[in-house]
């Protein structure tokens, strides 16, 4: 079932980092860890949540916001969660299978 949704729009959103592309970068410092991208992307993920939930808050009490400014804020907080739930499915999975790995 799709919704119109892009991984690159949706990466573009969430302002995701360029990771190092292979095992033997990871000499170079600047790069984010691993760890820290997804940490920073779930922080960000949040951070949608809490606009549109405080864009929803303003529109329900009267404030000064257009609705189709809380419609944008709430599609973009629902699309970023979106994608970290399937980055979240994707590692469980790829765990699931390192688990089956027989040595």
């Amino acid at each position: 079932m799709t919704h119109g949704i892009s991984p690159s729009g949706a990466a573009q959103a969430l302002k995701l980092p360029k990771l190092p592309s292979g095992p033997m970068s990871s000499g170079n410092s600047t790069q984010p860890s691993f760890k820290d991208a997804l940490v920073d992307s779930i922080k960000q993920v949040n951070s949608m949540q809490q606009d549109a939930d405080q864009a929803v808050e303003s529109m329900m009490t009267g404030g000064d916001v257009k609705p189709a400014e809380v419609l944008t804020a709430v599609q973009k907080a629902d699309m970023a969660f979106r994608m970290m739930l399937q980055i979240r499915n994707k590692l469980v999975s790829a765990y699931d299978e390192v688990k089956q790995i027989r040595v």
